[in-house]
């Protein structure tokens, strides 16, 4: 007698086979976030399920997760609230674009004037991103980070900038955290030479980088303010490291001043 087939157990489905695809996921998740934005206080979950038409369990489930990645706060047991993760993130937006759009034009002058990659980055946790970049082939000089690109804050002129702007004891936390690890021998490596240069970044009220990210460039950089006085972007020239001029240092300064004027900085009279 033959032997009847062997029958293999279905596999267990997943959520997305059962029909909730991530598309579906997401506009769920959209649909929680709209109907907290549109309640200035906390909301509870059986609010959140009749204003979305979500099963409780499902609007619990995926609130869990908001809570986790910080995009909602539990204010109390089941009541929710938007997080201040939404708001960090629309900050970072914010000053993106106005920023971005106020330095295009200086950008670009300031690269004529000097015929060297001029850019723009901001910050995002422990490192800097390029945001925008105004160069020409006339610079001489190939440029390793595009737009897009990322570095260490302790590495880079605008870096010094931002960890200028924090507190002593974060900036020994972002030490500890990111072990200071250097690129190049003149990689700025200890917590004692990385307070060291960032005091006499504000003795000067500009940054320069001397070969520590890469060798052979060398960078300097000045901050750029919004209308509060936060230090939002860091505007940097970057060269061969034979061919850095101080001269461009006004220029350079006197550009960074202007586009926090567009951004509606005024700064205080001493």
């Amino acid at each position: 007698m033959p032997l009847a087939p062997t029958v293999m157990p279905r596999p267990r489905s997943t959520p997305h086979e059962d029909g909730k695809t991530a598309i579906q996921v997401i506009e769920r998740l959209v649909s929680l976030l709209d109907a907290l934005a549109a309640q200035p206080d906390s909301v509870s979950l059986k609010e959140l399920s009749l204003r979305t038409g979500l099963h409780p369990s499902t609007a619990h489930r995926i609130l869990n997760d908001l809570v986790t990645s910080r995009f909602v706060d539990r204010s109390e047991p089941g009541a929710y609230q938007l997080g201040m993760r939404l708001l960090e993130l629309g900050n970072l937006v914010k000053a993106r674009l106005n920023v971005r759009d106020a330095a295009l034009g200086p950008m670009r002058e300031l690269h004529r004037a000097t015929g060297q990659p001029v850019n723009l980055s901001i910050r995002q946790g422990d490192e800097i991103v390029y945001i925008e970049r105004a160069v020409s082939e006339r610079s001489g000089m190939q440029v390793v980070r595009a737009v897009g690109g990322r570095a260490p804050l302790h590495l880079t002129s605008v870096g010094k900038l931002f960890l200028t702007a924090d507190e002593a004891r974060n900036v020994r936390a972002y030490a500890t955290r990111t072990g200071l690890a250097g690129h190049t021998r003149n990689s700025i490596t200890d917590i004692v030479r990385l307070e060291r240069e960032l005091a006499l970044v504000r003795a000067r009220g500009y940054a320069r980088d001397n070969e520590e990210l890469e060798l052979g460039v060398r960078c300097i950089a000045a901050g750029i303010r919004d209308d509060s006085g936060r230090l939002v972007a860091g505007l940097s020239i970057s060269a061969p490291a034979d061919f850095v001029q101080d001269d461009w240092i006004d220029q350079l300064c006197r550009t960074a001043g202007q586009i926090s004027s567009a951004l509606g900085y005024e700064p205080v009279e001493t």
